[in-house]
């Protein structure tokens, strides 16, 4: 006797309640994607878990992007993750000698577009950092340099002391996969730098074991990209700003600012570090939204429906 298709789904969702204790939403959701497998694959004439073939599953997919279901990219990914649960789970308990789901890929989701702060709240963010102890000194170095530069987090906490020239006003930047940029640095952000540095480091610096970062915790040692990642969460708060910030926020202003300032794009994906300019593009999107707000606001046919 086979192995019944909708049998599997029930023990599936026993043990996700019982043994996972997945709330009430998550096993309601997998219910209704786990019945449109069983429906799928009646289609195809399969009765048994264990005749399903890889290929059964990767038409799941396609079947549920299509009429009648047309389901969003997102909604069939959460349908494939069900099924390669259910699969998996099939195969643990030894009711199918293989899991056929394991290698099918779910719909590319697309892609999107990154959320930037306006030159106002990136001011209010920055007006987070308060006090003059070392560690609101390094707090306001770190964001400061952050936004001027366009580092992402990891690369800010891994800046050492000797690559930054406050001369030439430049910091040099080791990114993914060990490639070095040089980028300049504003003034502010410089300021910012050179205050931490005469007020700040020299004390963190005696709690530990000389180390060459520039940014230093309250130990001595190389600022984590975690608690990095803290401090840009704890100056939003303490601002009082209530647009949502992610590591990245800083880096996406700095780009998305600049853009909409007039720089090239290759300039920026220079600047940002991408190894291809498809991947600065995205920020066009973001400046050409802004521009057609702008537009919507501004121009006399826009305003006037048209009339003279």
């Amino acid at each position: 006797m086979g192995v019944r298709p909708g049998d599997v789904v029930e023990a599936f969702l026993h043990h996700l309640a019982v043994e996972r204790g997945s709330a009430a939403n998550t096993l309601a959701a997998y219910r209704a994607d786990l019945a449109r497998y069983v429906d799928h694959l009646n289609t195809r004439g399969v009765d048994d878990l264990a005749a399903v073939r890889e290929a059964d599953v990767a038409a799941f997919v396609p079947a549920l992007r299509s009429p009648p279901l047309d389901l969003a990219a997102s909604s069939a990914a959460r349908a494939l993750a069900a099924v390669r649960g259910l699969h998996r789970f099939a195969l643990r308990d030894d009711l199918v000698p293989v899991d056929v789901a394991r290698d099918v890929a779910p719909p590319a989701l697309p892609a999107k577009l990154p959320r930037a702060l306006s030159v106002d709240q990136v001011e209010q963010l920055l007006a987070g950092c308060i006090g003059s102890g070392p560690v609101a000194l390094r707090d306001r170095a770190l964001l400061e340099l952050l936004y001027s530069t366009g580092a992402r987090i990891s690369e800010a906490v891994g800046i050492d002391i000797d690559d930054l020239d406050t001369e030439a006003r430049t910091v040099l930047l080791r990114g993914k996969g060990g490639k070095q940029r040089l980028v300049p640095v504003g003034r502010p952000a410089l300021a910012a730098v050179d205050a931490y540095l005469v007020r700040a480091r020299p004390g963190l610096a005696t709690r530990g074991r000389g180390s060459p970062a520039l940014l230093l915790n309250a130990r001595g040692a190389r600022l984590s990209r975690q608690s990095a990642w803290h401090v840009l969460r704890g100056a939003a708060e303490a601002s009082g700003l209530t647009a949502e910030v992610s590591p990245h926020t800083l880096r996406h202003c700095f780009a998305t600012h600049l853009l909409a300032g007039g720089a090239d794009v290759r300039v920026v994906q220079e600047l940002l570090g991408h190894a291809s300019v498809s991947t600065t593009q995205i920020y066009t999107h973001v400046t050409v939204d802004t521009l057609r707000e702008v537009y919507a606001t501004s121009h006399p046919r826009a305003l006037r429906g048209g009339a003279r």
